[in-house]
Order: C-alpha cells, then sequence, then structure tokens
C-alpha cells in the first residue's frame, strides 16, 4: 500500500489560471507576451504587450479573485496537497526592486492560509514559466549573472514571509527543457532570454543553466537556514528515451540523449556536473564561464527531493538524421507499441514505472510526481447531471499512471512521496495557449477566444479521483 502520508492533490502554474495579470501591482512576466495558439499554429513571442494581440495568460481563469471557491472544490476532491506557483512579478514587478510589493505578497497569505484552512500542504513552485519581463529588457534574462542575486532576493523575501505556511518548494519548473533550443518559448519562459539574430543559442541557453543552477544551490542553503524544516526540490520534465532497437548503436544513441536530462539532477543531488557534460559541451561549440567558488556552491546547495511531470516517452532511433524531428526532437521515431493523445504524446505509464526505478536507483532521494495528466478537447453533456463531461479517457489514463506508481512503491520500493495532477481545473495551455486542450477534473466555462462565462463545473473524473484520494489509491 502507499504510504498513510502520501501527498495526493493537483497541480497549476500561476500564469495559467490566475489572470490579474496587472492587478495588485504586479509587473508583466514573459508569460504575458505569448499570444494564443493551437496545435498547428505555434504561440508568438510579441515584443512585449501588443494591442490587437489575444493573450490568454492575462485572466487565465481569474483565480486570482476565485480562489476560494476552487479551493473548496478541491477540498471536496479530498486533495492533500495542492502545487501552484508564485508569480515572481507579483512581488518584485521589474525583477530588479530592492524591495518586494506588499500587495503581492500579501495575496499569496490569503491563498496559503485558505488552503491550510481547507487541510492542503501548499507546494509551490518559485520559478514555473514566468520571470519578470524587466529581466529580459533590462538584463538579457540569466545569460547575465546578475540574475543569480535578483533570484535570491526573490527566494529570501517568500522564503521569510511564508515559512511557517509553506514546507515544500521547487526551483525552477523543467529547467531542462531550455536545452531544445529550436524553441524560443522554452528561453523565454525558463530563463527570460530573448535569442539575438546569428547567436550561438547552445552557449547562451547552456550559460544560463548554469547561472540558474548556482542559484538553485544558493536557494537551498538560504532556504535551510531561514527554516531548517523546509523540503526544497528540483523539477524536472522526465521523458525517457528508449533505443528503437536492440542494435548497440540505437543504445549509444539512447543514453547520449538522456545526457541533457541527467545533467541537471546529477548537479542537483550529487553537487557537480558530471564527467560527460564536458564533452557534451565540446560538441555543442559551448564554453561555461564560472566564477571562483561556485564548484562549492553546487556541493553545499543538493536538493532534498526530486520532482518531476511525467507525460509520456519517446524512442530514439541512430539511424535518423539530425533534420528529423518525427515525435519530439531529432532522431526520434514513432512507437509502435504505444497510442498516442490528440498531440501526438505517447501514452505509455509503464515509463513512468520505469523512470521512477531509474532515478531512484540512481540517486535513492524521494521522487515526487508533481505533474501527470491528460490533455483532451473535452465535449459538454447534452443532459449532463451530477458532472457535465464524460470524460472516461482522462480516467484512464490516470488509472494506468496511478498504478504504475503503486507498483513503482509496492513492488520495486522507490520511494515516492506524492502524486499532483497537472491542471487539476482547466487552465490555460502552456504549449499551445488553449483553452481547448484540457486536463482539469473540473471544467471552466471559457473557449479559446476567451469567451465564456468562467463558471466551474466538476467532471465525471471528479468523483473518481475523490475516491482515489479516500482509499489511498486502493480502488482505481
Amino acid at each position: 500500500m502507499l504510504p498513510d502520508n502520501f501527498l495526493w492533490g493537483g497541480a497549476v502554474a500561476a500564469h495559467q489560471l490566475e489572470g490579474a495579470y496587472r492587478e495588485g501591482g504586479r509587473g508583466i512576466s514573459t508569460s504575458d507576451i505569448l499570444t494564443s495558439g493551437n496545435a498547428q499554429t505555434p504561440r508568438q513571442i510579441t515584443d512585449g504587450v501588443q494591442p490587437g494581440c489575444y493573450y490568454p495568460n492575462h485572466e487565465g481563469i481569474d483565480f486570482y479573485h476565485r480562489y476560494p471557491e476552487d479551493v473548496a472544490l478541491f477540498e471536496e476532491m479530498g486533495f492533500r496537497c495542492f502545487r501552484t506557483s508564485i508569480s515572481w512579478s507579483r512581488i518584485f514587478p521589474q525583477g530588479d526592486e530592492l524591495e518586494p510589493n506588499e500587495e503581492g505578497l500579501a495575496f499569496y497569505d490569503r491563498l496559503f492560509d485558505e488552503l491550510r484552512a481547507h487541510g492542503m500542504e501548499p507546494v509551490v513552485t518559485l520559478c514555473h514559466f514566468e520571470l519578470p519581463y524587466g529581466l529580459a529588457m533590462k538584463y538579457g534574462g540569466f545569460r547575465n549573472r546578475k540574475l543569480i542575486d535578483f533570484y535570491l532576493r526573490y527566494c529570501e523575501a517568500v522564503f521569510r514571509r511564508y515559512k511557517d505556511k509553506v514546507k515544500y518548494w521547487l526551483l525552477f519548473n523543467e529547467i531542462n527543457n531550455q536545452t531544445d533550443t529550436t524553441r524560443p518559448i522554452y528561453a523565454l519562459t525558463n530563463s527570460a532570454i530573448l535569442f539575438e539574430e546569428g547567436e550561438n543559442r547552445e552557449q547562451v541557453t547552456w550559460q544560463a543553466v548554469h547561472h540558474e543552477l548556482v542559484a538553485g544551490a544558493l536557494a537551498v542553503r538560504l532556504g535551510h537556514e531561514i527554516n531548517p524544516a523546509f523540503q526544497i526540490g528540483c523539477m524536472m520534465a522526465w521523458v525517457p528515451i528508449y533505443p528503437a532497437s536492440c542494435n548497440p548503436k540505437d543504445m549509444l544513441a539512447a543514453t547520449d540523449r538522456m545526457h541533457d536530462r541527467f545533467l541537471f539532477t546529477d548537479v542537483y543531488v550529487r553537487g557537480h556536473y558530471p564527467d560527460y557534460a564536458a564533452s557534451m559541451w565540446a560538441k555543442k561549440g559551448v564554453h561555461i564561464k564560472t566564477q571562483p567558488g561556485d564548484e562549492k556552491i553546487l556541493a553545499q546547495g543538493t536538493v532534498d527531493f526530486i520532482s518531476l511531470s511525467y507525460y509520456m516517452s519517446a524512442v530514439v532511433d541512430h539511424r535518423e538524421s539530425a533534420d528529423t524531428d518525427a515525435k519530439g526532437f531529432a532522431g526520434s521515431v514513432t512507437n509502435p507499441y504505444l497510442q498516442y493523445s490528440d498531440w501526438g504524446w505517447a501514452i505509455d505509464p509503464d515509463g513512468l514505472r520505469y523512470s521512477l526505478n531509474q532515478l531512484y536507483e540512481r540517486y535513492e532521494l524521494p521522487i515526487f510526481v508533481v505533474e501527470n495528466g491528460f490533455g483532451a478537447y473535452d465535449q459538454l453533456m447534452n443532459t449532463p447531471g451530477d458532472y457535465v463531461v464524460e470524460d472516461d479517457y482522462r480516467i484512464a489514463y490516470l488509472r494506468a499512471h496511478i498504478q504504475a506508481v503503486k507498483q513503482a512503491v509496492e513492488v520495486d520500493r522507490v520511494n515516492v512521496m506524492g502524486y499532483t495532477v497537472w491542471g487539476c481545473i482547466d487552465v490555460v495551455s502552456f504549449g499551445t495557449g488553449e483553452f481547448s486542450k484540457r486536463y482539469g477534473f473540473i471544467y471552466v466555462d471559457k473557449d479559446d477566444q476567451g469567451n465564456g462565462t468562467l463558471q466551474r463545473a466538476k467532471k465525471k473524473s471528479f468523483y473518481w479521483y475523490q475516491k482515489v484520494i479516500a482509499t489511498n489509491g486502493e480502488e482505481l
């Protein structure tokens, strides 16, 4: 059985649901300049907020004003925790102010108090795909080492303010996503970087990564000084890579592709760069600039646990050229043993069990599955009763993945802390900017053009997850 203190809950991000993007003294964030898009048309990055463009994050689902209603629904499902993020630009609107914005701090006081009053532990991501836009414009984002100090000033402000309200903290959301330098949205939202014409994107990205890893290690030390009971974790986008065949060259290709995942956890957990980092950077023409003391900082700022998002696996074939992009990255190919979602994501619950084993065997630290979910085109029922969407496909996906977590814990003896379903209430999709790509147990009345009442309603999966939590995962 799962442990009695297993953290069941749901997960969201501030920029995808809060809205109120200029209220309470909040500054513009890097996510506020992303337009809407869809599965065929990527979101556009605009030069600041431009008139005539639709930015779905600006309103989100108006959680900023409606959070008591939503928290009550989460309590009804039985959530033991709720993962969200703090909008950095609510606390430091431009990012480089000397003093935090009191209105922003007060909002999260109210939110965390509400969660705790309803029996939920807040699980808080410090930087979840949004940084103050001023840091991009004035400093060039995390390419600039000055951002380490700005990040630490922000961390200190929220660590001290919420030291008795928040126990679980995550540093940077899916920090490894930005290694895909073909998609500028990752550099913008991970690191406040807008690539310049002709520059070496790999060099810029990996230098920013180094600054973020140093910043994260310093934040871990700072957090533990402020409250030794803090549990501070890294957060990774975990997509395990399988070889396309038993050809040893495919195995080597898969091993090589996993390096840009393991590099991050190796630094976060072991406190130093792995030996393969130097050869990987050399292939990319990357030369990392460090400062004296960086090695010591990384060694002394290791994390307490590993958290991850898991949605899919991928397959690599060494024969595929670097120009192919079949299923997410160069050299990746379709897995004939799996089904795929409407967005081309492989549905692979066994891949989650495999990943949990892989990470636990390597690091022997607790693991927190903080994102797992199923985006789909939900259809409202013509004659709704207790629920408005019959989302059996979502239930099937989550059931299989929770079963994989249970097998990892009960059979393989992996230490898994908890499981939070991504987009537990419908929010703006990060990747596409759509509302129609829905993940939630709770339906929100809003469409891709921003029309709708924002009224909340329960889906069939709401009642299913309620039972899962009530039985601690015994009834799936």
